[in-house]
């Protein structure tokens, strides 16, 4: 059985129908992608995973448990941790009050303590600026931020979208080898990112969308292989 299952699945924004029957699955210890351009509706596949927007259709199921109409909260107490678009941190606090914000749900301040510390050693940077206020953060350390914050939870998968958005070439290969980490770790990873070529570098499936439906699907080295792939999404 798959991690996550998504089955048909159809959002509409008013009379707009953005995403028009997507079916796909994540299993447990895989890195999966999504690709596309701009406005395929990747970002809104992710938000209807999460919880973050209504479905109009399909369902998502998560461990075996349907999550269609759970909402966003009680998702992350399931396992699910989303990063979203742009970071979303919280500027005005310390980079360590927006890491503990991430370990809402969690009660054991024994064990949230022991999360905080693996997570600074992933990310030192983190630490060396835990009382720094998180809008005076580079972009790329705020990613870093916002994807502590969401393993903060303690996530089975977690849900990243466009990670490497707006990053130096410098940052966008650190976020990757951190996203690598994660994974070799134990959690589970379902991709957006605009950066295809580096998408499935470290994908083992992807699921290619366009306008709202998937048009390709398969092993990610596979698809970095494909004509069709390589003319529109790796510049190739």
């Amino acid at each position: 059985m798959a991690m996550l299952e998504v089955k048909d699945l159809e959002v509409h924004y008013g009379v707009i129908k953005a995403i028009k029957g997507v079916s796909f699955e994540v299993n447990e210890g895989e890195v999966v992608s999504l690709i596309g351009a701009n406005g395929a509706g990747k970002t809104t596949i992710l938000h209807a995973v999460s919880g973050l927007l209504p479905k109009s259709k399909g369902s998502i199921t998560f461990e075996g448990t349907d999550i269609t109409k759970v909402p966003a909260h009680k998702i992350v107490s399931l396992g699910m941790a989303h990063v979203p678009e742009g970071r979303r941190v919280f500027a005005q606090l310390s980079v360590l009050e927006n890491l503990k914000l991430g370990a809402y749900t969690r009660n054991d301040k024994k064990e949230m303590e022991s999360t905080l510390k693996m997570i600074y050693e992933s990310f030192p940077r983190l630490e060396e600026r835990k009382n720094q206020t998180a809008g005076t953060l580079s972009g790329g350390e705020q990613q870093m931020l916002a994807m502590g914050r969401a393993l903060m939870s303690h996530p089975k998968l977690i849900l990243m979208d466009e990670p490497s958005m707006g990053l130096s070439p410098i940052f966008v290969e650190e976020i990757f080898n951190i996203i690598k980490k994660i994974s070799s770790q134990g959690t589970t990873v379902l991709l957006v990112e605009q950066n295809a070529k580096k998408a499935l570098s470290i994908a083992d499936r992807a699921y290619v969308l366009e306008t709202g439906n998937i048009t390709l699907s398969g092993d990610a080295n596979v698809l970095m292989n494909d004509e069709s792939v390589k003319k529109a999404y790796l510049g190739e």
